[in-house]
């Protein structure tokens, strides 16, 4: 779907599919038809929408296309994408900052269309299973199939500016999320635990070091970022990790998505199992969130 808007892309799937998986239908749902359609010689594995342009990802190719005409714009080869991992700024303009796999195992690539300029990152040496961008494209953050550590990386010079853990052991990172002033980060996996972080790093193009120093200073008591790390490089990294502030727990290996809300310091949940969950965090002390509400889209309400 286009924001909120009438237009959204429609891929066709399951047993009997209404549409070939191969083609993007542009549905309009205000005139309830297809406005227009994008055929290609394998199935679509992911799409992705801006006001003005329509990101259409295969196993191991991009297409960007012009909204208006659906003209070709460019095209991307990548390493082999099942999941169709790509990433989108929301920013207005050209200014459109895309992320997709590179090439190599591990690696990303950052396209600026505003400045035309290309940058390839190795995130991380296991393949690339999640990323999340910013709203206005500023930091990127990956995770890999080891699932142990999220990295948050400067788009503009490839830069790594902070690595949290959300565990020790092996998990699958099911997605990412900034906050809209990247101040948080929400990850969910399949250990059943979503998890909220504390960035240091402020969003945009001069991404800012300047200390938001009353926030930091209570983050740092309440991030158990390990008072280890003192021993950094003594002892290993394990004990100097920056660990999550908040965290819900959820039905392990069910998969989640995770996003912030439009109240101050909320997390909504959505669960493939047609789970909704709206939960709030403490910014300052951290700790379990609390529920603020619950629905299941798929059960009925039990009838009394």
């Amino acid at each position: 779907m286009l924001f909120r808007c009438n237009i959204l892309a429609i891929v066709g799937g399951g047993p009997d599919p209404q549409y070939p998986p191969s083609k993007v239908m542009i549905w309009d749902d205000h005139q309830s038809r297809c406005i227009g359609e994008l055929s290609f010689r394998s199935d679509v594995r992911s799409v992705r929408l801006r006001r003005d342009r329509i990101v259409v990802v295969l196993e191991q190719k991009i297409f960007v296309y012009n909204f208006v005409d659906l003209k070709l714009m460019h095209q991307i080869e990548t390493i082999a994408n099942p999941k169709g991992l790509c990433a989108v700024s929301q920013g207005g303009g050209g200014s459109m900052v895309l992320v997709c796999p590179g090439l190599q195992k591990g690696q990303v690539r950052i396209e600026h269309y505003a400045s035309k300029r290309t940058k390839f990152v190795m995130a991380h040496d296991s393949r690339i299973a999640c990323f999340a961008l910013t709203q206005d494209g500023g930091l990127l953050a990956t995770a890999s199939s080891k699932g142990t550590l999220v990295r948050v990386f400067n788009t503009v010079d490839g830069t790594l500016r902070q690595e949290v853990r959300r565990g020790a052991d092996r998990a699958e990172i099911y997605s990412l999320a900034f906050s809209s002033n990247a101040e948080w980060l929400a990850v969910s996996s399949d250990k059943g635990t979503a998890h909220v972080f504390g960035l240091k790093v402020n969003s945009g193009s001069q991404v800012k070091d300047t200390p938001r120093i009353a926030a930091e200073l209570t983050r740092s008591s309440s991030s158990p970022s390990s008072s280890l790390s003192l021993f950094k490089g003594v002892l290993p990294k394990y004990f100097s990790s920056e660990w999550s502030v908040a965290q819900f727990r959820l039905v392990e290996g069910t998969q989640y998505i995770v996003a912030f809300g439009h109240q101050k310091n909320t997390v909504v949940i959505l669960g493939m199992d047609g789970s909704f969950y709206r939960c709030q965090f403490d910014p300052v002390n951290g700790g379990e969130m609390s529920q603020l509400e619950y629905h299941n889209c798929l059960k009925p309400p039990s009838v009394f």
